[in-house]
């Protein structure tokens, strides 16, 4: 039985990418001494990674689940920062709305925000938005990423470059002390580009994303203002951020 459990718990976490301690609790009605046995078993194996409150894939470092897959994890937290995200929204700004399932989230919550300009380089959210009639919506233009939906490459280097933006709201691969990744190259070089044209960085990041180290290396936690994650996330990285002069805003589900 332990076997069987703990053989699931891998194909879990193969799909997900990350488990919570009370998900395994109720999904194998195991206690929470279990559940800390099983994961450190699978970690000394090398399967994944404990955090707070759970345990992340331990895979490559460039392997990026696909863009289905992800939306169905961490759905509560991603839709909990996406709201958070959306109160720092003013009417009349301009903004950059990266790549990623969470950004994606923010645009059923900036639809009524009247003025916006709205930046993006991730179609979904340019198609969410064109329903509002309040919000102006740029896209970059570039090469597009194939079920991503997702545009990059030296055109949408080259239009970004001419804007500045009140705020961009980036999705990325990893946040850790080292600083913020990702796993596409080209956008991460427009992440890279964005931040530095906005007066103002803000990350999207669910718990599962921190202390988790992506092949990009995007920008030092310096170059950044505000992260918005879930209560589930790493406490050893909320330090690091908040030593490194980022403010930390945590959204409930």
């Amino acid at each position: 039985m332990k076997l069987d459990r703990r053989n699931r718990i891998i194909d879990m976490i193969t799909q997900q990418r990350t488990v919570k301690n009370s998900e395994l609790m109720e999904k194998f009605d195991i206690s929470i001494e279990t559940v800390r046995r099983d994961l450190e078993y699978l970690e000394q194996q090398g399967y994944l990674r404990r955090v707070y409150g759970g345990a992340v894939l331990n895979g490559s470092l460039g392997s990026e689940p696909e863009y289905a897959s992800r939306a169905n994890v961490l759905h509560k937290e991603k839709e909990a920062i996406a709201a958070e995200a959306a109160k720092l929204v003013e009417p009349d700004e301009s903004i950059y709305l990266g790549v990623g399932t969470t950004v994606q989230a923010m645009a059923q919550y900036i639809k009524g925000i009247s003025g916006l300009t709205v930046f993006t380089n991730a179609l979904r959210t340019a198609v969410e938005l064109s329903e509002s009639t309040s919000c102006q919506v740029i896209l970059s233009g570039g090469q597009l990423r194939p079920k991503e939906l997702t545009l990059s490459g030296f055109p949408a280097e080259d239009n970004f470059a001419h804007f500045n933006v009140n705020k961009a709201f980036i999705g990325i691969g990893g946040i850790c002390e080292s600083g913020v990744t990702d796993f596409h190259i080209g956008e991460a070089q427009l992440h890279r580009q964005l931040i530095k044209n906005a007066r103002q960085s803000i990350v999207l990041a669910d718990s599962g994303k921190l202390a988790q180290r992506a092949v990009v290396n995007v920008c030092a936690l310096e170059k950044i203002d505000v992260v918005i994650t879930d209560d589930k996330a790493s406490r050893q990285v909320i330090r690091a951020l908040e030593q490194a002069g980022v403010r930390v805003i945590i959204a409930k589900p």
